[in-house]
C-alpha cells in the first residue's frame, strides 16, 4: 500500500472512530432523559460534556502536536476514545456516565486538533481546500455511522447496549490507525508566536465565530430532532426515526464539493452560501410534516459541512506556517464550544419554546456567522483568492 493510501485509510479511520463516539449518545438523548427523569436540556448533557471537553482540551494538545509529533497525538488520541467507549455501557449512574463523557471528549480532541494542521502541511497550499473538504467528508461519515449504529439499534439492545455497538466499532478503527498511519515527512515548526499570530489575525478571528456559531445551530438541531420525530403528531419509532442521520451523507458531498469551489471561486461567496443553504433548510422544517423534516434536515446538513469546509480550510490557508497547529485548535476550540454551550442552550431553548422557537434560535447564529463571514472579506482581500 503506498503511502498516500496509508494516510487516506488511517486519518478516515480515525475521523470514523472519533466522530462515532463522540455524537454516539445524540440519537439515544430520549431514551436517557425517560430512564434518568432528565428535560432535554439535562439529556442533551450527554453531548455537551463531550464537546466541551474537546474545546478544553484541543488547543494545548495542538501546541504539544507541534512538538512530539501528530502520528503519536492522533493514535493516542484514538485508541483512548474507543477504551473509554467500552466503559460508557457500564456507567451506573447518569453523573458516572457524563463524567466518562468528558473524559472521551479530552481523548478525542487530538484528532481534529492535528489532523487539519496535518493536512495542511502535507497537501500544500494548491489542494489544501480539497484536502480539508476530503477530511471534512469522512468526519460526517463518522458522525453519521455513530449515530445510525446507536439509533438502527436501541429499540432492541436499549441505550447501553447501542453504545457498545458503537464502541465496538471505535476500536476496530482505533486498530487500523495504530498499524496503517505513516510517520509524517515534515517537521513541525516551533514557532514561538503561533499562538499570538492565531489570536490576532482578523480573519482568523472571523471564522472562528463562524465555526462557533454555525456548530451552534447545528448541534442545537441535531440534540432535540429526535424529541421532534417520537413526539405526536409525527410519533415516529426511535429506529425509524434515526433515519434523519442519513442527511449527513449529503454532508459528506456538499464538504468536499465545497472545499474545490472555494479554492476556484474564493472562500467567501462559498461560505456563505453554505450558511444560507443551512438556514433554509432550518426554515423548511418548521410544517409538521415528515417529507418537510427531512428535506429541510438534508439542507440544513449539507449547508453547514459546506460552511465548516470553507472555514476551516480558510484558517489552514490564512494562518501562517509556525502558527498552523495554533490556529486550528482555536477553530476547533471554538467550534466544539459553540456545540458544548451552543448545544445546550438551544436543547433548552427547544424545551421551553418548542420547534420553532429552536429554529428561530438557529436562524439567528447564522446571520451573525454571515456577518462575521463578511467581515472576514473585507479584512483580508488576499485570503480571498485561490490558494
Amino acid at each position: 500500500m503506498t503511502r498516500q493510501r496509508r494516510i487516506t485509510l488511517s486519518v478516515t479511520a480515525a475521523g470514523l472512530a472519533c466522530f462515532a463516539l463522540l455524537y454516539a449518545p445524540q440519537p439515544v438523548l430520549p431514551q436517557l432523559a425517560q430512564e434518568f427523569g432528565l428535560t432535554p436540556g439535562g439529556a442533551s448533557l450527554a453531548v455537551s460534556a463531550a464537546t466541551g471537553a474537546l474545546a478544553v482540551v484541543v488547543v494545548p494538545v495542538a501546541t504539544l502536536s507541534q512538538r512530539i509529533g501528530r502520528r503519536r497525538v492522533i493514535i493516542a488520541s484514538v485508541v483512548a476514545a474507543a477504551a473509554i467507549g467500552l466503559l460508557l455501557p457500564f456507567a451506573p449512574t447518569y453523573s458516572a456516565l457524563v463524567a466518562l463523557r468528558v473524559l472521551q471528549g479530552a481523548a478525542v480532541a487530538g484528532m481534529p486538533a492535528v489532523a487539519m494542521a496535518y493536512l495542511a502541511e502535507e497537501a500544500g497550499t494548491a489542494g489544501v481546500g480539497a484536502a480539508i473538504g476530503a477530511l471534512v467528508a469522512g468526519n460526517s461519515v463518522g458522525g453519521m455511522s455513530g449515530r445510525l449504529l446507536a439509533g438502527f439499534t436501541v429499540d432492541h439492545l436499549q441505550w447501553r447496549g447501542s453504545l457498545a455497538v458503537v464502541a465496538a466499532f471505535g476500536a476496530v478503527c482505533a486498530v487500523v490507525v495504530a498499524t496503517c498511519l505513516p510517520r509524517e515527512r515534515s517537521v513541525p515548526v516551533r514557532g514561538r508566536n503561533g499562538l499570538r499570530d492565531a489570536l490576532t489575525d482578523p480573519v482568523l478571528l472571523a471564522q472562528y465565530a463562524v465555526a462557533a456559531l454555525a456548530m451552534a445551530a447545528f448541534v442545537s438541531l441535531y440534540n432535540v430532532i429526535s424529541f421532534r420525530l417520537a413526539a405526536p403528531p409525527l410519533n415516529l419509532p426511535a429506529t425509524i426515526a434515526s433515519l434523519v442521520f442519513l442527511a449527513y451523507a449529503i454532508g459528506g458531498v456538499s464538504s468536499a464539493a465545497a472545499g474545490r469551489f472555494a479554492d476556484r471561486l474564493g472562500r467567501a461567496p462559498v461560505l456563505l452560501a453554505g450558511l444560507g443553504v443551512a438556514a433554509l433548510g432550518a426554515l423548511l422544517t418548521l410544517p409538521d410534516s415528515v417529507p418537510a423534516v427531512a428535506l429541510g434536515t438534508a439542507l440544513f446538513t449539507g449547508g453547514f459541512f459546506a460552511a465548516h469546509s470553507v472555514a476551516s480550510g480558510w484558517v489552514g490557508v490564512r494562518a501562517p506556517t509556525a502558527a498552523k497547529g495554533q490556529a486550528s485548535g482555536i477553530y476547533l476550540c471554538a467550534y466544539y464550544l459553540g456545540s458544548s454551550i451552543g448545544g445546550t442552550a438551544g436543547s433548552s431553548a427547544f424545551g421551553a419554546w418548542g420547534w420553532n422557537g429552536l429554529v428561530a434560535v438557529v436562524i439567528g447564529w447564522f446571520v451573525l456567522a454571515a456577518g462575521a463571514a463578511v467581515a472576514a472579506r473585507h479584512a483580508g482581500r488576499p485570503a480571498l483568492t485561490p490558494a
